[in-house]
């Protein structure tokens, strides 16, 4: 048993002594300065999508938006009552389907909360280099 114990031991001590690539810029066991916390855009100009069936990301501040079991501020200018007056675009069909695809009345309890899926936009460089090419952006090259 303590040869295992030691082994074990050995392959952690390894393990840890390699350089693992992250994008944290520090090793796992290094606690860095934490980055700033960038400005969100609100500007309210959509942007294109980042990969395939990507949700759109929201073009506006949406600091203090209650969206919780009681009230969805989003719904307040996205749901299909209220887009006319509001002129934001509304929420997809499917956000209107129970998961047998029956249409209902109101949003869908499975994408009332829009922050699971919808984040702000930030105007930050990536972490990683990003080589999606949009479907769209293929066709009009494979054509010239």
């Amino acid at each position: 048993m303590t040869i295992t114990v030691l082994l074990g031991l050995a392959l952690t001590a390894g393990a840890l002594a390699q350089n693992v690539a992250t994008t944290r810029d520090a090793a796992l066991d290094v606690e860095p300065n934490p980055p700033k916390i960038s400005r969100v855009e609100n500007d309210d100009v959509k942007r294109k999508r980042a990969y395939p069936m990507q949700p759109p990301t929201v073009p506006h501040k949406i600091d203090n938006y209650q969206i919780d079991t009681n009230a969805n501020k989003c719904m307040s200018c996205h749901s299909r009552r209220r887009t006319e007056e509001s002129q934001a675009p509304m929420v997809s069909v499917t956000h209107y389907m129970d998961r047998e695809g029956n249409f209902l009345a109101d949003i869908s309890a499975r994408r009332y909360f829009c922050n699971q899926c919808h984040v702000v936009q930030i105007d930050v460089d990536p972490l990683l280099d990003n080589e999606f090419e949009d479907i769209d952006d293929l066709l009009r090259a494979a054509r010239k």
